[in-house]
């Protein structure tokens, strides 16, 4: 028997996602086991070839698939904004119409943005971004890689701690090879649970070396290896390892509601 016995009905939020690239029923699923709301932020589900296939994508994420998860119990909250993957040939049209999307009331963040490499480009794109954000008070989900990860992340900090308060900023995708780097940035921390990322055995580790304060759970669930359910079998494998109720709610709710004011 689990001598820690969680009395208070736990529901969850998985604070980053790809909803459009999910089918109907995974919505479903994640409500059933205990996910009542997701983040959904943009990246590159096409080859965004130009300006006007980005907005579109911002469109359906604003609809669509707010509609197909609100459907099935689950509040999806909006984060926009231009992924280093997705920088279009006339990427300034995107950059223009950014600051009026951003002030939409679906939206709770701008992201998901960063660098995928080290490359001149996609830096100016970020900077212009984290300027956005900070003008605007924005918060703001930053991507780290996972090839050359420890290096581009080492950039992507300099890069933020030079543009924004690093307390507006989740840097999302941290595992192990980072982990020093995340906590001395002194941000939110995103753990995310995917197959090709952290399992939810190596995120309970790093919350018993680390504790529940500063970080967050998600699936990046996308059309890349996910499972819809990691935050729930995370939160699962947490209590079995004995963490208390409260580093449980921290991750699985407290924290990401705090930051995204949702």
């Amino acid at each position: 028997m689990i001598e820690n016995e969680f009395k208070m009905v736990l529901f969850m939020i998985d604070a980053h996602i790809h909803a459009d690239c999910r089918p109907y029923e995974d919505f479903g699923k994640m409500a059933v086991a205990g996910v009542e709301s997701a983040v959904t932020l943009a990246h590159d589900p096409l080859r965004m070839s130009n300006s006007g296939v980005v907005l579109d994508h911002f469109h359906r994420m604003l609809n669509n698939d707010r509609e197909r998860a609100a459907l099935n119990g689950i509040e999806l909250y909006v984060a926009i904004g231009i992924h280093p993957r997705s920088i279009c040939p006339d990427v300034e049209r995107v950059l223009e119409e950014l600051p009026g999307l951003l002030e939409d009331q679906r939206v709770v963040a701008l992201g998901e943005v960063g660098l995928e490499t080290l490359n001149e480009e996609q830096e100016d794109i970020f900077k212009t971004q984290l300027l956005l954000a900070d003008e605007l008070g924005m918060k703001v989900v930053v991507h780290t890689p996972r090839r050359n990860k420890r290096e581009v992340t080492e950039k992507t900090l300099s890069i933020i701690e030079e543009n924004i308060d690093p307390a507006q900023v989740q840097l999302d995708h941290v595992d192990s090879s980072i982990i020093d780097l995340a906590l001395e940035f002194g941000g939110l921390m995103g753990l995310t649970v995917q197959p090709l990322k952290v399992t939810p055995l190596e995120a309970v580790k790093l919350l018993e070396e680390y504790g529940g304060q500063g970080f967050v759970l998600d699936s990046d669930m996308s059309s890349s290896p996910s499972d819809p359910l990691s935050v729930p079998k995370t939160v699962h494998q947490m209590k079995l390892a004995g963490l208390s109720e409260k580093e449980v709610e921290l991750v699985s709710h407290q924290n990401a509601a705090q930051f995204y004011g949702i």
